[in-house]
């Protein structure tokens, strides 16, 4: 199985929960990734692991001219139906399927890291960018600032082998991802954080909302869905307010480019 394969089966399982629940926690950092790569009236966009769509949505309103790309397709076929006058695909960041110097601009929020190969899959967005043209890549901010990390240390303590690889966070340090880029000879030229909580309208909203997620389909494939879901909530207690909704501090980081 290609990682594009294992990829659409573990995000695949819970599309809508992902773009009712989850998916617009992560705005702030698209509208700040947008701004960054100065995306506007007739530029033409990638977004490289597009999701259900959210992204696309914002750039397609901003007059962009929309190509989204991503492993899962229940959510290719949402994003479809959110932005009609898009095109969309589903394969591998590795190996996009995008003649050369094609888009004006390229953003990747939080789908690099989960490439088999992010090196790789960086060189692919910089191929399909044109001389001049810009790449954003966004990932998770730096654990002590994201509250969500306790969520996530409880889950891997929930599980019977711990998780392998950098985490979520190993991208997160000063430089860390400027220097992934430059492995794929992408020059780094800005950077920025962006504030993204996570808020959800009680317990069970958040559970839902982070079983929706790949990692969280593949721990529960690993632990059984008991044994995480009550990692998750009791987790998530300490972040119910006193109307019931649950709030979750987050940041979120970008590197831009022009290449």
């Amino acid at each position: 199985m290609g990682s594009a394969e294992m990829q659409s089966d573990l995000w695949g399982q819970q599309p809508q929960d992902w773009v009712n629940l989850q998916e617009q926690t992560s705005a702030p950092l698209w509208n700040a990734m947008l701004s960054a790569t100065e995306v506007g009236n007739g530029v033409r966009v990638l977004d490289a692991g597009c999701g259900t769509g959210g992204l696309s949505v914002l750039a397609s309103e901003m007059g962009a001219e929309i190509s989204g790309f991503d492993a899962t397709q229940p959510f290719i076929d949402i994003a479809k139906e959110r932005v009609p006058g898009g095109e969309f695909r589903t394969g591998d960041l590795e190996q996009l399927p995008y003649d050369d110097n094609g888009f004006d601009v390229v953003v990747a929020a939080n789908s690099v890291q989960y490439a088999a190969d992010p090196v790789s899959a960086l060189a692919e967005l910089k191929r399909v960018t044109k001389p001049g043209g810009c790449i954003a890549v966004g990932i998770w901010g730096r654990a002590e600032n994201c509250q969500f990390r306790h969520i996530l240390k409880a889950i891997a303590e929930a599980m019977p082998d711990p998780p392998k690889g950098g985490g979520p966070f190993a991208l997160s340090e000063p430089g860390a991802l400027e220097a992934l880029l430059a492995k794929a000879e992408i020059t780094a030229n800005g950077r920025g954080e962006v504030a993204c909580p996570f808020d959800y309208a009680d317990i069970d909203a958040a559970w839902r909302s982070t079983a929706s997620s790949g990692p969280l389909q593949g721990a529960m494939r690993a632990a059984g869905e008991e044994a995480i879901k009550s990692a998750v909530t009791n987790a998530a207690q300490q972040f119910v307010k006193d109307d019931g909704t649950v709030h979750i501090d987050n940041t979120m980081l970008y590197v831009a480019a022009t290449v």
